[in-house]
């Protein structure tokens, strides 16, 4: 066993899930969306995704996410050698940025200029019809 098998063994013994009923994480449809709900609060969340995502695990929901959101994340991202590494660094880099001030006027996306309108031919001036 290599020691990254191993570690990846580790985080299930913190699961928030480790005493439920497995058969509740493997359903199917809808179903899915409400079994996640457990997941919400769990301190591994990252490491149980990460898990699934690296051993390409099809069904059940893993991490907070469903069958059809890590299927779709792993067509988006097919660049991704470990998904351990890449979800332990964007961890890494949120806990080392400084926290949100919460009394901050929330950031808005500003629009693009619009191309200036064309400029209108002076009184008297002609106009030619396009059409």
């Amino acid at each position: 066993m290599t020691a990254s098998s191993a570690t990846s063994f580790d985080w299930r013994h913190s699961a928030r899930c480790r005493d439920d009923d497995p058969e509740t994480l493997f359903v199917q449809g809808a179903q899915q969306r409400d079994a996640r709900e457990v997941c919400k609060a769990c301190p591994v969340r990252t490491e149980c995704l990460a898990h699934a995502l690296d051993n390409r695990i099809r069904f059940g929901v893993w991490g907070g996410m469903t069958e059809r959101e890590r299927r779709a994340l792993l067509k988006r991202r097919p660049d991704v050698i470990s998904w351990a590494a890449l979800l332990e660094s964007a961890r890494r880099a949120a806990l080392a940025s400084p926290p949100a001030d919460p009394d901050a006027p929330a950031r808005t996306r500003r629009a693009p200029a619009r191309p200036a309108a064309p400029a209108r031919p002076a009184a008297g001036g002609t106009q030619r019809h396009v059409g």
